[in-house]
C-alpha cells in the first residue's frame, strides 16, 4: 500500500521511528542488569577453546550471526558461519571437538537448529545458545545460555524481528568485546585483520615500503657548486637533494625552498658550494619505522622531504609527501 505524502503520513513516519528507536535502546538497556556469570562463563569457554567458533542461526538471527561471527573473526577469535540448513547436509563436517558453536534464535525453538544439536555434541564441541527464551529447548541443551530476550518488538504488529534482533546484535558485539580485551588484541592486530583499511595502512606500512631507495636519490658532495645541486635536483624529481661524502654519510640536505631563499638572499649562483647553504645535519628517519612517524615528524618540522638513514647516518633513500599521500598513509 502506498502512502500519502500528506503531514499526516509524515507525522505517523516520524512517531514510528521514534517509537522503534525508544524500543529498541530499551531493549539494549535492558540486557545490562541480566549480564552475570553465565556471560562471562561464556566468554571463559571461547578462551578456553583451541579451535573456531562457528556462529549459526536462521532467518533474521542467520543475519545477527554472519555479522557476529565477522565480528569475531576481526577481532581475534576465529570464527565463521554456518547456516543449519547446510548444517545437516555436510557442513558439520567442519564442526570439530575443539570448537565452541554459539547458536542464535530468538525462540530457542528453531526447528533447524535443533534438528543438528545431537550432531554438534557427538562430534564434542561446546555449545552457548542466545536465545529470548530462558526455557526453551535451545537454552536447556546449551554449556552457557545469554539471555536476549525483549519486553516487545518493534514492529507495530509485535511479530517481524526488530527489536529482538538489535538485542542479539548488541549481545554479540560485547561478547566479542570482552573477548577482544581479554586476549590483549591491539590496534597493530586490527590493522592485520584490516590491511586494506586506513588503519591497516597507518599500522603496517613502513618507511622502506613507500621510500625512493638510494639509487633514485639525488646527492652532491659538500663541496659541489651549487649549480650541480640545482641540476640534481631537477633531475631527481624529489625537490631535494642530500649532501653526503664519499661514503654516504648524510652531512647536510637542500631543498627547492632553500635554493628559493638563496636567490632572495642574492647569493651567487655560480660561485657557491653547496656545503655552506645546505640544511647540515638534517634529522633522517630510519627505513623500519612507520610511514606515519614519518608524516609526524615532517609535519612537525614542515618540511615536505626527509631523508632515510641506517644507523650510522649513511644514505639508504628518501621519503616525501607526494609519496605517503600516494600510499593514502595520509
Amino acid at each position: 500500500m502506498s502512502m500519502s505524502s500528506g503531514n499526516l503520513s509524515c507525522n505517523r513516519a516520524l512517531e514510528l521511528a521514534a517509537r522503534t528507536l525508544r524500543i529498541e535502546a530499551t531493549a539494549i538497556s535492558a540486557l545490562i542488569p541480566r549480564l552475570d556469570a553465565a556471560f562471562a562463563r561464556a566468554v571463559e569457554l571461547v578462551l578456553a577453546g583451541t579451535g573456531r567458533v562457528i556462529v549459526s542461526g536462521m532467518g533474521k538471527s542467520g543475519h545477527i550471526a554472519r555479522k557476529l561471527a565477522a565480528t569475531l573473526a576481526s577481532t581475534g577469535t576465529p570464527a565463521y558461519f554456518v547456516h543449519p540448513g547446510e548444517a545437516s547436509h555436510g557442513d558439520l563436517g567442519m564442526v570439530q571437538d575443539c570448537d565452541i558453536f554459539l547458536a542464535l534464535s530468538n525462540s530457542g525453538e528453531t526447528e533447524e537448529l535443533l534438528r543438528i544439536l545431537p550432531a554438534v555434541r557427538r562430534q564434542g564441541a561446546k555449545l552457548i545458545a542466545m536465545t529470548g527464551n530462558p526455557a526453551s529447548t535451545l537454552a536447556r541443551a546449551a554449556d552457557v545460555h545469554l539471555d536476549a530476550s525483549v519486553a516487545e518488538e518493534a514492529c507495530p504488529l509485535n511479530l517481524a524481528p526488530t527489536a529482538s534482533t538489535t538485542a542479539a546484535l548488541a549481545l554479540g558485539d560485547a561478547l566479542a568485546v570482552a573477548l577482544l580485551d581479554a586476549r590483549g588484541f591491539g590496534p597493530e592486530d586490527f590493522a592485520r585483520s584490516h590491511p586494506g583499511g586506513a588503519l591497516g595502512r597507518r599500522l603496517l606500512t613502513y618507511v622502506r615500503d613507500v621510500m625512493h631507495p638510494k639509487a633514485s636519490v639525488p646527492a652532491v658532495r659538500p663541496d659541489a657548486p651549487l649549480t650541480e645541486a640545482i641540476l640534481a635536483i631537477s633531475k631527481g624529481g624529489l625537490g631535494m637533494t642530500a649532501i653526503a661524502d664519499a661514503s654516504g654519510l648524510i652531512l647536510g640536505i637542500f631543498t627547492d625552498g632553500d635554493l628559493r631563499r638563496a636567490i632572495e638572499q642574492d647569493v651567487e649562483l655560480h660561485k657557491a658550494r653547496i656545503g655552506s647553504l645546505m640544511h647540515a645535519n638534517p634529522y633522517c628517519i630510519a627505513p623500519d619505522k612507520l610511514a606515519v612517524e614519518a608524516v609526524e615528524i615532517m609535519e612537525r618540522r614542515r618540511v615536505n622531504q626527509i631523508l632515510v638513514a641506517d644507523a650510522g647516518g649513511r644514505l639508504l633513500g628518501a621519503l616525501n609527501m607526494h609519496d605517503l599521500f600516494a600510499a593514502k598513509v595520509i
